[in-house]
């Protein structure tokens, strides 16, 4: 596929067909998106593909921690798990949420499920003195798992970057015997999409970047229409 088709076109796919990505197509998506930039060409990325039943299954109730208080805060009207704006959910209210059917089961039961996680000795991050929650060091791990992502789409496949069971890491490092010292960022169910989406809703250009400074002329104003 032509480069601005596939990030166009990469949706985010969680209901898939067939059976699990073939180890020859894996082997070549996770080769193409090695080629992903890393504060120092440091590589710190470790994948973990879980194939064991059982496995996947331990899983369901760990995402659904996280899951159920994103629930909560969705129907509060706030923005889930922000770190700037206090929730007024109480832990009644999360117990309270009902997960829809499948919704998790789908996500751990996907042909192919993968587990991206990264070295934390080997990231620099530059913000972790700052009084807010740290951002930098998802520079040298998530554009890795964005070109898996994207090199799926390019071999017809598809997946999601789900980020939920972050919230119990301690329990899936135990459980997928992952050291301390690896964090986790991301969980791709992944597999042969029930449907191809082409047509992706996302701000225009002019919404989100501008000249100079916060507030200023916006990028692509001035081009016709």
């Amino acid at each position: 596929m032509e480069l601005y088709e596939v990030m166009r076109t990469a949706f985010s796919a969680r209901d898939f067909t067939g059976g699990p990505v073939p180890e020859d197509v894996l082997h070549r998506i996770l080769d193409h998106a090695r080629f992903a930039p890393s504060g120092g060409n440091r590589q710190g990325w470790h994948v973990i593909s879980v194939r064991e039943q059982e496995t996947r299954a331990a899983l369901i109730p760990l995402i659904a921690t996280a899951f159920r208080r994103y629930l909560a805060q969705q129907q509060a009207g706030e923005s889930p798990w922000n770190t700037i704006d206090a929730t007024n959910v109480t832990p009644a209210d999360v117990e309270a949420v009902k997960i829809p059917e499948g919704s998790v089961e789908r996500l751990v039961f996907a042909p192919t499920l993968l587990f991206v996680c990264v070295d934390l000795r080997v990231v620099a991050s530059m913000d972790s003195e700052l009084d807010r929650v740290g951002i930098i060091s998802g520079a040298s791990i998530y554009p890795f798992a964005w070109n898996i992502l994207t090199a799926a789409r390019n071999e017809g496949y598809g997946g999601t970057l789900t980020t939920f069971i972050a919230a119990e890491e301690p329990a899936l490092q135990k459980l997928l015997g992952v050291p301390e010292h690896v964090a986790f960022a991301a969980m791709i169910p992944m597999g042969k999409p029930v449907k191809q989406l082409t047509k992706l809703r996302r701000k225009p250009v002019e919404e989100f970047a501008v000249y100079d400074r916060w507030g200023g002329a916006p990028i692509g104003g001035s081009i016709a229409r």
